[in-house]
């Protein structure tokens, strides 16, 4: 006997497109996704990181397709979101997991505000902001069009107070929140109730961008990821497929009247004071 109240988290048969999938979150998200019934569109920008995903997806089931791709050329995504309504029929998913910090854009603890390179803030903020905004515009619109869709944007905690270092991945960070809320609400109005936008928070992982300044060479924690730790109530750092279940319940209809949210999952962090 099938348990009725476990289908408002069904997934299965839905088409998603996850940006950045040959990286760690989206190769996680996109694994989770496939696992849960989902026909999954993996882009990157970075081929063979691709071509590593969409085979390790394909031991999962056949309906996956790999596209190299820049979240940056819109007119790119835009003939991609085609594609995929013709193969498939429609967009039910996107989850815009590319996107991150950018070499030269931490500054160095001996380092100022003004010691920043701008063009490595420019770079920064693009990917982050247009990174994300385009994506939604081109598979948005997909969505709008047929009157149902959930988007999934990915935030940070440097969005919720100051943290040292990293200036241009906070403000565009801080950015997509409020596009975040912008979008959901400019999809409820005007394409109806069944198209809704949302965001992750991710509290701390420790992954390839971040790896350097919360670990050091020895394996043990640097001074960083023990401030980090005092904040954290759980006193650890997060698995990242601790956030694909957050990602399964904003896409399913068990979420049909969560649209404009951005959901921590941090272990605490943005609930503790520290004291």
């Amino acid at each position: 006997m099938t348990d009725k109240g476990n289908s408002l988290f069904d997934l299965s048969g839905r088409v998603a497109v996850v940006t950045g999938a040959g990286g760690v979150l989206g190769g996680s998200i996109a694994t989770s996704l496939m696992k849960a019934g989902v026909k999954v569109v993996a882009t990157d920008i970075r081929q063979e990181n691709l071509d590593v995903r969409v085979a390790e997806l394909k031991n999962i089931h056949e309906d996956v397709i790999g596209v190299a791709g820049n979240v940056l050329d819109l007119e790119n995504l835009r003939e991609l979101a085609q594609t995929v309504k013709k193969q498939w029929g429609r967009i039910d998913i996107l989850v815009n997991c590319a996107g991150g910090n950018v070499p030269g854009a931490t500054l160095r603890e001996d380092q100022t505000v003004f010691d920043m390179k701008i063009e490595d803030w420019e770079k920064v903020t693009n990917l982050n902001t247009n990174g994300t905004v385009y994506p939604c515009l081109a598979f948005g619109e997909v969505m709008a069009e047929q009157g149902s869709g959930s988007i999934i944007n990915i935030s940070s905690m440097a969005t919720y107070s100051a943290i040292t270092r990293v200036p241009g991945y906070s403000v565009s960070k801080s950015g997509i929140n409020i596009f975040t809320q912008w979008l959901a609400t400019e999809m409820a109005l005007k394409f109806g109730e069944k198209v809704r936008v949302n965001a992750l928070a991710p509290g701390f992982f420790i992954g390839d961008q971040n790896r350097a300044v919360l670990i050091n060479p020895d394996g043990s924690y640097t001074d960083r990821s023990v401030k980090v730790l005092a904040r954290t109530p759980m006193k650890r750092f997060g698995d990242i497929s601790e956030l694909n279940g957050a990602v399964q319940f904003l896409c399913s209809d068990a979420a049909s009247f969560i649209t404009g949210v951005i959901l921590p999952v941090d272990g605490g962090f943005t609930a503790f004071s520290g004291v």
